[in-house]
């Protein structure tokens, strides 16, 4: 979006959420959704309330046909904002949009984009078993989180759940300020002291898709059609349920990580995605509503943080002091794909943890393969079965053949099958083109027997387990080489499968997940991102009724619980860890939440190994894991926190070249960049030190100076001393090495002074390299990546 000078805004109906849509003709016509940022301040006197300017402005339009005598709750208005934001949302032509920023007090138009959605072991694998005994247990502590709200954003809830009963939990917390809106199916009896806010969003959706919703496909309320809603709402907070299980997988006690933390439900997820209208509408109302943590699992492409509705949205939430925990995307392997990165969220990949659902595919000439399934139906016949390729074993096989011409038939689509080449066989399909649970579902039509999803570049070793309909597994992508290699090489190939259930004390774990979305931060180098990462991989939690585990339309069968992966399930893990240490530190802000977070993070294994990244099962760097492992039991007492106020941020902005104009659009108030060439990205307060040197440059040049401040967050006097890890091809100074610290609240700055070695840029292992600075009272360890970027000429 280009950049326009101040001028004039427009719109919105009332207060409520959506409008009936006007005319057909007109909303047919070349129109979409804008977000439109507004100076507010610019108000001329003679409106009563900016409503009525931005209806004013909108009827105003030279383009506009409805131009005269147009009441304004009549125009095609979606949403005012006024809380996080300043301004509205509306659909517009494209010749409209440009007029309105030209106006006066008009700070930008944003096209409305469309974004997509991204336990009972989880708990116990974070050490958040209820009777552990460490002395400053934080499940204790925070009293499970009973006077902390967190605010999910998703697809809604499903409130009948055990997960959400609140026999035993006390009054609602008094700040809260929300309410239980009703819908289609959604009364508010759904609501109790557990689910103490529902809400829903569509006005953005509705927009987008020309008309109203149809509601055979999405339920018309905060009631939860898909099931990605209740998922993580009951692992961010869901009660302990007794004997839980999806088809008898994963057995046990099911419980959320925070269970007695308050759930507010904001639904701005629908059948084909999300609206960054919406979904800024419910950041709004949930800051309004009281919220202390904000649970987002969705995410689209890194882009500048004044043009990212996410990012604006959560700007204004860490404003009111509410941490918003948010999915770093799963797009990975692939370097710099990491989403919602602004540096005021705290940005969370995902891992496994120590289960696993084994199966083996054994091949006819006894080779046997491990991947993974939660397949529950009769096995195949104690016999090998004929075993096929979908696609053509000649062409494109190490690169998945996503170049041969047999893309289609190899990941199994719809309709690409041979029915007399498949029948009776198991059929190995690619990844890729469709969902992995689908491509059993095309083999099942097609007569197959089972079914082998396979991994291919660059998905690498990382394994997902999935509820087939037929006999099937996913595997590898060494496994799925191996197994086209035994089908090219045999003129009989033949193979069966046998499942194994549930298996738990697997090693090592946990292991970065393949499909996390990497880093570096494409916003901001100087920011590591993702900040953590938490597990993600194969998570029990709750499932709405109505919607089948897989969510295909020919999958009958139905579950109270489900297991799921994604980035999406390893936010809420986090979401409810801020809200258990709010719940025991009340007084800390978001920024000191993440603090302790990611310096007391772990990088090394249940083995004491690095931990590794499991694409390829070498050793992960900070780009996969940031700071490491989320450890709770030692983040409630993390003895120093790097705390970051309003003002820092927007200093930060300053420093990496936002304009005041930039900087308003997120912040909505004036702020004029101070000296910012003396402001330096690198000397932002963030938990992690990131640094680029110019290989290039003189000697004496190739030196890099960062400020840090420390806050103690305990109560007795203690004296920290400081360790350095250099990174490959630097020298790291710290001053000073020691850190006395008298009463709590106490700040004190130190300086990093980090220096290039005189070699040559060839020796270096990587043009990223990676030291630590571990500040210790010999109790507490407060560890930070530091980061040098080599960089070699502009």
């Amino acid at each position: 979006m280009g950049r326009c000078h101040s001028l004039q805004a427009a719109l919105f109906l009332t207060c409520s959420l959506f409008l009936t849509l006007i005319d057909a003709n007109i909303i047919s016509g070349n129109k979409q959704s804008y977000i439109i940022r507004v100076q507010n301040d610019m108000k001329p006197s003679a409106f009563s309330d900016v409503e009525h300017w931005y209806g004013s402005t909108l009827r105003s339009l030279s383009s506009n046909p409805l131009s005269i005598q147009v009441e304004t709750t009549d125009l095609e208005f979606l949403h005012v904002y006024k809380t996080v934001f300043h301004g509205f949302s509306a659909r517009l032509t494209a010749e409209e949009a440009q007029e309105l920023a030209s106006r006066r007090g008009v700070l930008s138009v944003l096209p409305d984009r469309l974004r997509q959605l991204h336990t009972t072991r989880s708990p116990h694998f974070l050490g958040l078993d209820s009777s552990a005994s460490a002395p400053a247990n934080l499940v204790s502590e925070s009293d499970s989180g009973s006077n902390v709200v967190i605010g999910v954003l998703d697809t809604g809830i499903w409130p009948e759940r055990q997960s959400f009963h609140d026999k035993g939990m006390g009054p609602v917390p008094s700040f809260w300020k929300g309410e239980c809106t009703q819908g289609q199916d959604f009364t508010t009896a759904n609501c109790n002291k557990k689910i103490i806010g529902a809400r829903y969003f569509t006005a953005g959706y509705e927009a987008r898709i020309g008309r109203i919703m149809n509601s055979s496909t999405d339920i018309k309320s905060a009631r939860d059609s898909d099931g990605h809603g209740t998922h993580t709402a009951s692992t961010a907070a869901g009660r302990a349920v007794e004997d839980a299980s999806l088809l008898g997988f994963a057995k046990g006690v099911a419980v959320g990580i925070a269970p007695k933390a308050r759930i507010a439900s904001y639904k701005v997820c629908w059948k084909r995605g999300c609206m960054d209208s919406d979904i800024l509408a419910a950041f709004d109302k949930a800051v309004d509503d009281g919220v202390n943590v904000i649970s987002i699992s969705i995410g689209g492409g890194a882009v500048p943080y004044n043009l990212d509705p996410i990012a604006i949205g959560s700007f204004g939430a860490m404003e009111k002091g509410i941490l918003v925990s948010a999915s770093a995307g799963n797009e990975g392997p692939r370097p710099m794909t990491v989403t919602n990165v602004a540096p005021w969220i705290t940005t969370v990949g995902a891992s496994t943890i120590d289960r696993k659902f084994p199966a083996d595919i054994v091949l006819g000439n006894g080779k046997r393969i491990t991947g993974a399934s939660l397949y529950s139906g009769d096995p195949l016949p104690d016999k090998q079965l004929p075993l096929v390729y979908g696609g053509n074993v000649s062409v494109g096989i190490r690169n998945g053949a996503r170049h041969s011409s047999s893309f289609s038939a190899a990941t199994c689509m719809p309709d690409s099958l041979d029915k007399e080449r498949v029948h009776g066989k198991i059929v190995v399909c690619n990844r890729g083109g469709t969902p992995r649970v689908a491509k059993g579902e095309v083999v099942n039509e097609a007569g197959g027997a089972g079914v082998i999803v396979a991994n291919v570049a660059p998905m690498g070793e990382g394994l997902i387990a999935d509820a087939h309909l037929i006999p099937g597994l996913g595997v590898t992508e060494s496994a799925g080489n191996i197994i086209r290699d035994y089908i090219n090489s045999n003129n009989n190939p033949t193979a069966t499968i046998a499942f194994y259930g549930t298996q738990l004390g697997v090693k090592p774990a946990p292991v970065v997940a393949s499909f996390s979305s990497r880093g570096p931060n494409a916003e901001s180098i100087f920011v590591l991102k993702p900040d953590v990462i938490a597990p993600g991989v194969n998570i029990l939690a709750a499932w709405p009724d109505g919607v089948a585990p897989t969510e295909l339309s020919s999958d009958t069968r139905r579950t109270q619980f489900n297991i799921e992966s994604g980035t999406s399930m390893s936010c809420p893990h986090v979401s409810g860890l801020a809200a258990l240490l709010k719940g025991a530190h009340p007084d800390w802000s978001p920024a000191m939440i993440r603090s302790a977070l990611m310096t007391t993070a772990y990088t090394q294994d249940q083995q004491g190994k690095m931990l590794l990244d499991e694409k390829s099962y070498n050793v992960s760097t900070v780009s996969d894991m940031g700071a490491g492992h989320v450890d709770p039991e030692k983040a409630v007492d993390p003895g120093l926190v790097y705390d970051i106020i309003v003002d820092d941020y927007l200093n930060f902005l300053c420093a990496s070249n936002y304009s005041g104009r930039d900087i308003r659009q997120i912040a909505r108030r004036p702020w004029r960049c101070m000296g910012e060439h003396d402001l330096k990205p690198w000397n932002f307060n963030y938990p992690a030190i990131s640094v680029v040197i110019d290989w290039t440059t003189a000697p004496g040049m190739r030196i890099v100076q960062v400020t840090r401040t420390v806050t103690h967050i305990g109560e007795a006097p203690s004296t920290y001393t400081v360790l350095v890890t250099n990174p490959k091809g630097a020298t790291v100074t710290v001053t000073p090495t020691k850190l006395d610290f008298r009463e709590r609240g106490q700040r004190q700055s130190y300086v990093v002074r980090i220096k290039a070695e005189n070699l040559a840029v060839t020796t270096l292992s990587s043009l990223v390299e990676v030291g630590m600075l571990n500040w210790s009272d010999g109790k507490h360890q407060v560890v930070s990546p530091l980061v040098v970027v080599w960089k070699q000429g502009l």
